[in-house]
């Protein structure tokens, strides 16, 4: 039986794909942020109706990323990325028909289906895609173009006035929509994923394991305890907490951000532009951590990148409202807090063989969407218990220091030898 393997057509193909699907969600992830300043003067929401709007995509994302990843491995990543794409397209092109905040709540939670699941199967994806080695930079420069896509949604809210606030979702879903029927037609199934299956095959047919350590195809596909076994439990843990608390301030700051610089007396345009350059200051960044993790500062830049965010954090809360100062240390911050999650994504796919590496990036994005759920929330909460920009921000120092160390824990242990190595599953 022939077994499928790479060439360069393909990878660059998927690689493109992937890049503009990330994009896509860039812009839908960060649309509902940019598009508060339209949306709280029409349906005037309060400051808890506003973090259950901000968390209500979220909330979404939790379910379709557990959900995503175990399918696609069973039936495939293509399929489930498509339909991913597809999903969040359409309901995010459905989103400026909501009536009042509880409508708008609902569509982002179905439009977050979507981006749920396509995220794990596109990092799942590009890690399958690249050769071993650069595996966790090529995964990293990817996901660099989500920030250029919340860089692209703040710059539309720059270009267009307040009141017209669904032009952003609008263009957040029609552009998915032009990319789901390219990608069903133009790319290619995971080459890694189709070896995997042939193996499985070849197992039932011949009665007998192929894979050694009696890790068991059939047994392991789907199987979420698989993520645990074979000295995989720590590593899962770690990758969980750090997801978990990475996003919670990574979402609390995309959602809140403009706002908070509103009330700390910068203008809307001034706290769009400064969101515009946390973006993109976190995707030059996650470019350059795709760089550094195949070089030899490899270990400086995991370093450098979670623990400049808890120092970032102060200066940021410490800064006189001065425009040319806080986008300044907004700029760094993006380029921190972007960067961590960059890093996560890297690390996650080279944690699971191609077996479970669906099932296992799903449910520790999924542990990350818990915590993108609670940032907006805790915002919300803190803001109506009085708490000014400068005070919230320091409400969040403790977080991110957590954050940091469990992430450092991660990056450390997952240098030490895998307990298991099966070659075919890599």
């Amino acid at each position: 039986m022939n077994s499928p393997a790479l060439n360069a057509a393909t990878i660059r193909t998927t690689m493109i794909f992937c890049v503009l699907a990330a994009l896509c969600e860039g812009i839908d992830l960060q649309a509902a942020g940019v598009a508060a300043a339209g949306i709280v003067p029409e349906f005037k929401p309060n400051p808890g109706q506003l973090g259950t709007f901000f968390s209500s995509s979220t909330f979404g994302l939790f379910i379709g990323a557990l959900i995503g990843g175990r399918v696609a491995d069973s039936i495939g990543r293509k399929k489930v990325l498509v339909a991913s794409v597809a999903l969040f397209g359409l309901f995010s092109l459905l989103t400026p028909a909501a009536w009042g905040i509880v409508s708008l709540s609902w569509a982002r939670l179905l439009t977050g289906l979507g981006l749920g699941g396509a995220l794990p199967i596109l990092i799942a994806l590009v890690s399958e895609s690249s050769p071993e080695y650069p595996q966790s930079g090529s995964v990293a420069m990817v996901y660099a173009a989500a920030p250029f896509g919340g860089a692209i949604a703040s710059l539309i809210s720059l270009l267009i006035a307040a009141a017209h606030w669904r032009l952003i979702f609008i263009v957040g879903g029609v552009v998915p929509l032009l990319l789901a029927p390219l990608m069903a037609f133009g790319m290619e199934e995971s080459v890694a994923f189709q070896r995997v299956k042939l193996a499985a095959r070849a197992d039932d047919s011949v009665g007998a394991p192929s894979i050694p350590r009696g890790v068991q195809l059939a047994a392991i596909f789907n199987s979420f305890a698989a993520i645990f076994a074979d000295g995989r439990a720590l590593r899962t843990f770690l990758l969980w907490v750090s997801f978990f608390l990475g996003l919670l301030v990574l979402y609390l700051l995309l959602n809140w951000l403009p706002t908070l610089l509103v009330s700390d007396g910068l203008t809307r345009v001034e706290a769009a532009g400064a969101q515009i350059g946390f973006n993109i200051g976190g995707a030059l960044t996650s470019v350059l951590i795709g760089y550094l993790l195949g070089s030899r500062l490899r270990t400086f830049g995991i370093v450098a990148t979670f623990v400049a965010c808890p120092i970032l954090l102060v200066a940021l809360a410490k800064a006189p409202a001065e425009l040319a100062i806080i986008a300044s240390i907004v700029f760094v911050l993006g380029c921190s807090v972007v960067g961590a999650q960059a890093l996560l994504y890297a690390m996650a796919p080279v944690t699971y063989p191609t077996a479970i590496r669906g099932v296992g990036v799903g449910a520790a994005v999924a542990a990350g969407r818990i915590g993108s759920i609670v940032g907006p929330k805790l915002g919300g909460i803190l803001k109506s218990a009085g708490h000014g920009p400068s005070q919230l921000l320091m409400d969040l120092l403790p977080i991110a220091i957590a954050g940091s160390i469990s992430a450092l824990l991660l990056a450390w242990y997952a240098q030490r030898p895998r307990a298991v190595e099966t070659p075919i599953l890599r």
